[in-house]
C-alpha cells in the first residue's frame, strides 16, 4: 500500500495536471492595455465607433447631451459634434454602416416600458455636412409595459450593421436571470418599423457579469465582438443572420469594470471604453485578439 506522502503527491499532480488542462482550453492573452483616462465629459461612454478617418467616435449615455465626441487613437477629444433634431433619452450604442453613415441607438430601456425607441441615422460625420434621420421601432415579441420582472428582457445596448440591417442585441435584466440573449433584426430605411425576435441565445448565466453592454463587427463582416462588464465572445462563421448559429468564442479579460463601448480599430485589436467609477475615471482600452 503506498504510504500517505506518496498519495499526496499522486494528488498534487493529479491536480496540476487538471489546472493546467484547463489552462490550455482557456485563452493565454487576457490583458487590456490602458491607453487613457478619458476627459470628464465622457465619464458616462456608452457607445464608440471607428469611421474611415481613422478617428473614434464616442456617445454618453442617458442624462447628457446630444454630443458626439470626435476622438483621435489616443483618446483625446478633437471635436464635439451636435447631432441636429436629436435627443439623448438614452443613448447606448454606436454602429457604422455603408459610406460612413453612423446610427446612434437611443434604445437603452431599463425599466422596459419604452414606447419611443429609435435609432438615429447620421450621414455626413466626416465632411461634418450632417444629415439626420429617424428610425423608429418597436420590439415585436413585447406585449407587455413593463412585463413582469421576471421577463425584463426588452433592454438594448448593443447592436450591430451587417448587410443593410440592423442586428440588435438584448441586455436581459429578468429576475431569473439565465443569461439569454434576444437578437433583432430591424430595417434601416427611416420611418416606423418592428424589430423581428430572429434568434435568442444563452452565453452565460452570472447575473453579475454576463449582460450584453456592447457590440461591434470588423471591416470584413466575418467576425462580430460582444461586450460584457469582465468578457467577450467573439462570434464567427456565421451565414446571413444566422449570428448565433457559427463559432462562439469566449475570452475572459481579467478586469472587472462597466465597460459598455467596443470598436474594432483593426482586423486583430479592439478599442474598449468603460464608465467612470467611485474611484476611477472613465477609460480607453486596447485589447489584441489572437
Amino acid at each position: 500500500m503506498p504510504g500517505i506522502k506518496e498519495i499526496n503527491i499522486k494528488k498534487i499532480s493529479f491536480i496540476m495536471f487538471l489546472v493546467t488542462l484547463s489552462m490550455s482550453c482557456q485563452k493565454h492573452n487576457t490583458s487590456l492595455k490602458k491607453i487613457t483616462s478619458l476627459k470628464k465629459s465622457l465619464k458616462e461612454v456608452s457607445g464608440i465607433t471607428q469611421l474611415s478617418d481613422g478617428n473614434l467616435y464616442a456617445i454618453n449615455d442617458s442624462g447628457n447631451d446630444n454630443t458626439l465626441f470626435c476622438l483621435d487613437s489616443k483618446g483625446d477629444i478633437l471635436e464635439k459634434i451636435k447631432i441636429p433634431g436629436a435627443k439623448n433619452i438614452d443613448w447606448e450604442d454606436l454602429a457604422y454602416g455603408e459610406n460612413d453613415t453612423l446610427y446612434i441607438g437611443d434604445f437603452g430601456n431599463n425599466t422596459n416600458d419604452r414606447k419611443n425607441l429609435v435609432i438615429y441615422k447620421v450621414s455626413g460625420v466626416i465632411s461634418r455636412n450632417i444629415s439626420v434621420s429617424k428610425i423608429k421601432f418597436t420590439l415585436g415579441d413585447q406585449k407587455s409595459f413593463p412585463p413582469k420582472k421576471k421577463n425584463l428582457n426588452f433592454d438594448v445596448e448593443a447592436f450591430i450593421y451587417l448587410n443593410d440591417h440592423l442586428y440588435l442585441f438584448s441586455k436581459n435584466r429578468s429576475s431569473k436571470f439565465e443569461g439569454t440573449t434576444k437578437l433583432y433584426q430591424l430595417s434601416t430605411k427611416p420611418g416606423k418599423h418592428v424589430a423581428k425576435l430572429i434568434d435568442t441565445y444563452s452565453f452565460c448565466n452570472d447575473p453579475a457579469d454576463c449582460f450584453i453592454t456592447g457590440a461591434a463587427i470588423n471591416t470584413q463582416k466575418d467576425k462580430i465582438v460582444l461586450l460584457t462588464y469582465n468578457k467577450l465572445f467573439i462570434l464567427s462563421d456565421f451565414k446571413n443572420n444566422n449570428l448565433f448559429k457559427g463559432g462562439i468564442q469566449k475570452i475572459k479579460l481579467k478586469h472587472y469594470s462597466q465597460k459598455e463601448g467596443i470598436c474594432f480599430k483593426n482586423d486583430t485589436t479592439l478599442f474598449i471604453t468603460d464608465e467612470s467609477g467611485k474611484k476611477k475615471k472613465a477609460s480607453l482600452y486596447e485589447y489584441t485578439l489572437d
